[in-house]
C-alpha cells in the first residue's frame, strides 16, 4: 500500500501530563503507518471535543478545507463524533474513515437529554463515513446497533512486549493504571479496599486528575505514569484491577498480562475480549460494575489463597503468549483504509 493519508487527531496527544488510551492508540498506529505509507500528514486540532468552542470548531474547518480532494482521512472519533454539520460539506470529496474509541454517549456521568443528543450527533457523523473503525468487537456490535450502521470495521489495540514481572509472596501490590474519572470506578476500588483493611497490600492508582478523598493507609496515587516509570509500576504489581464502569476494550488489561500480570476487571464491553483466555482459562476474574462488595470478595480471595493466586499468574503467563502487538493493529488499520481508496 502506498498512498497518502491525512489523520487528525485531539490537541494534546502526545501530552504526558494527560496519557489516554485513545490517544496511544492513534500514536502507536500512525507511527507504524507512515512506514506504510507515502506520507502520513497530522493535524492536530484543539479543543473541547465533541463540544467544542466557535473558535475551535472554525479551528477544525480550516483543517478540513486545506485537505485536497480525494484524499484519505483518518479523523479520531472523539472530534468527529460531536461535529457531524462541520464533516457533511467535505464527505463527498474526502474518504472520511472515522475511528471510534468510545461511544460519545457512553461517557459517564451525562444526563440523559446530553447522552441522547450526542448519540445523534454521532450517528449522523458516522453515516458521513466511508468507513468506521471500532477498537473491539463488542464496541462495533454496539455501534452498528445503536447507528443502524454496516459494515463496522474491528481493529483491537495491540500491546508491547515486556519482561515479566517477579510476584511477593503475598500477592499484596495492586495496581490500576487509568484516568481518575467516574467511568473508571476508582471509587468502587476504594470502597472494596475500605473492606480488606484486615489484611496486608498496598494499591498504586496512575493516572491524571484529582485523587479521590480516602483516609485508607497503604493508597498511593502518583499521577500519570508513561514510560519507564509505567513499566516499573507493572514489574513491581501483583494483580492489575480496572474497575470501569465502561471501557471499549481496556488496553492497560493486556499490558498486565504482558507483564504476566493477573487482573480483576469489570465485567464491561471489550474487557473480556482483552483479558481473553487460553484453552477456556482466564487470567484473572471478571466482576459485576459498580459492585464494591463482589470486588472485595474476589481481593480477599486473592490475597489469602496461594493456589489462587499462582494458577492466575500460570494463565497469565499463558495468556501473555498469546498477545498481538501493535504492528498487527496497524496492519489491520492498513487494509481498511487500502479498501476506502478503492
Amino acid at each position: 500500500m502506498s498512498f497518502p493519508l491525512v489523520a487528525v487527531l485531539p490537541g494534546g496527544i502526545d501530552d504526558p501530563a494527560a496519557p489516554s488510551g485513545g490517544n496511544r492508540y492513534d500514536r502507536e498506529v500512525l507511527r507504524r503507518l507512515a512506514v506504510s505509507f507515502l506520507s502520513v500528514r497530522e493535524e492536530h486540532v484543539t479543543g473541547t471535543w465533541p463540544r467544542p468552542a466557535p473558535s475551535e470548531r472554525k479551528g477544525l474547518t480550516a483543517v478540513l478545507e486545506a485537505i485536497g480532494d480525494g484524499s484519505t482521512v483518518l479523523i479520531d472519533g472523539l472530534v468527529a463524533g460531536g461535529v457531524p454539520d462541520l464533516l457533511e460539506p467535505h464527505a463527498t470529496r474526502l474518504r472520511l474513515a472515522i475511528l471510534v474509541h468510545l461511544p460519545l454517549s457512553d461517557e459517564t456521568g451525562l444526563s440523559p437529554d446530553d447522552a441522547a443528543e450526542l448519540r445523534a450527533l454521532e450517528g449522523r457523523s458516522l453515516h458521513l463515513a466511508a468507513t468506521v473503525i471500532a477498537t473491539s468487537t463488542p464496541a462495533a456490535h454496539q455501534i452498528t446497533a445503536m447507528h443502524g450502521l454496516t459494515g463496522v470495521h474491528v481493529a483491537p489495540p495491540g500491546v508491547d512486549p515486556a519482561p515479566l514481572a517477579e510476584p511477593s509472596p503475598g500477592g499484596g501490590r495492586l495496581l490500576n493504571v487509568a484516568s481518575l474519572t467516574p467511568r473508571k470506578g476508582q471509587d468502587v476500588l476504594l470502597a472494596a479496599l475500605a473492606q480488606l483493611t484486615d489484611l496486608t497490600w498496598t494499591c498504586t492508582f496512575a493516572g491524571a486528575g484529582r485523587p479521590p478523598h480516602t483516609d485508607l493507609p497503604g493508597v498511593r496515587f502518583p499521577g500519570p505514569l508513561t514510560g519507564d516509570a509505567l513499566d516499573a509500576a507493572y514489574a513491581n504489581a501483583d494483580l492489575f484491577v480496572l474497575p470501569s464502569r465502561a471501557e471499549t476494550y481496556g488496553m492497560v488489561v493486556t499490558e498486565a498480562l504482558a507483564h504476566g500480570v493477573p487482573v480483576v476487571a469489570s465485567d464491561v464491553g471489550g474487557v473480556p475480549e482483552a483479558l481473553g483466555s487460553v484453552n477456556g482459562e482466564v487470567p484473572g476474574r471478571l466482576v459485576p460494575p459498580g459492585d464494591a462488595d463482589a470486588l472485595a470478595a474476589t481481593l480477599r480471595e486473592w490475597l489469602t489463597d496461594p493456589g489462587l493466586r499462582e494458577l492466575w499468574r500460570e494463565r497469565a503467563r499463558a495468556r501473555r503468549e498469546t498477545l498481538t502487538g501493535w504492528d498487527e493493529t496497524a496492519r489491520r488499520i492498513g487494509e481498511i483504509l487500502l479498501g476506502v481508496e478503492q
